[in-house]
């Protein structure tokens, strides 16, 4: 992990994505790159001697104003920062911007406050999530002292989400975190033990990952809800993350779709990080 990208609209969610990137970036030795996106027309930034081009102009310098009170933070000392305002309307497209500052890792915050379906479906974090190759670590609530001693990698073993296991494998691997894979059973997509053990054994096997200890270590987990149930096991585990694999095309409605109470889903605030397939 060698830079991470921090896209901010100067709010205090985007803050606490500040400050997870910058805990991560003194602990891996990474440069930060912080963007705001204004979502200006093309009109406007390409007609020239008018009132709109005077206004463009105006936006971008104020954007860059703002950059100097959002990253005057103590944390942020000694850290190499590089700041962007891109024209970009659709978040969509930070996808390519990550890939013009070679991000290893794009870090968001999230209004999002009632479970992961409210924080990701239909907000600009799932459209980041379901478009970028870059891993999405997303924050819900201030995190102070952020670390990664301990990862849970949620997966049902669809054979669709052996490319993002492998690039979660990958991510972590050189690290001192603990990597743990745990599937949720659930009562309607029940499997017998050996049903789980089979479909994870195919699923390590495809790929491509020769260690032995994963697919031994792999918790079955049984809940009546897949969120409660992930809920659940990350807080007894006592994991700092939890890692989720997602379709590009359908985003992550599919992974939680079931009606989860609010008062269960609330008392978590525990940061997300995505994989796409």
């Amino acid at each position: 992990m060698k830079k991470i990208l921090i896209p901010t609209d100067f709010s205090e969610h985007s803050e606490y994505a500040l400050e997870v990137a910058a805990e991560l970036a003194k602990k891996y030795n990474a440069s930060l790159v912080v963007l705001h996106m204004i979502g200006l027309s093309e009109s406007v930034l390409t007609r020239d001697e008018s009132q709109e081009m005077y206004e463009a102009i105006y936006y971008m310098r104020l954007a860059k104003k703002r950059f100097n009170d959002f990253l005057d933070r103590d944390y942020l000392k000694s850290i190499q920062i590089e700041e962007t305002v891109q024209h970009y309307r659709d978040f969509q497209e930070i996808n390519a911007v990550a890939k013009d500052f070679g991000a290893d890792l794009i870090v968001m915050g999230s209004h999002g406050a009632r479970g992961l379906k409210e924080v990701f479906v239909g907000s600009n974090t799932e459209k980041v999530v379901r478009t970028s190759e870059v891993p999405v670590l997303v924050v819900k609530d201030r995190s102070a002292h952020f670390k990664l001693d301990k990862v849970v990698f949620a997966c049902d073993f669809n054979l669709d989400f052996v490319k993002p296991f492998q690039r979660a494998w990958d991510f972590f691997k050189d690290t001192d975190t603990l990597f743990q894979t745990v599937y949720v059973n659930t009562p309607d997509r029940f499997m017998t033990s050996a049903e789980m053990e089979e479909k994870a054994f195919n699923f390590y096997l495809r790929s491509g990952i020769e260690n032995i200890e994963v697919f031994d270590n792999t918790v079955y987990y049984c809940d009546t809800h897949l969120e409660h149930g992930l809920y659940s096991f990350c807080n007894k585990f006592e994991a700092d993350l939890a890692v989720i694999p997602t379709h590009g095309r359908r985003g992550l409605a599919h992974f939680f779709s079931q009606n989860i109470s609010e008062a269960i889903v609330n008392h978590s605030n525990l940061p997300i990080m995505t994989f796409k397939a």
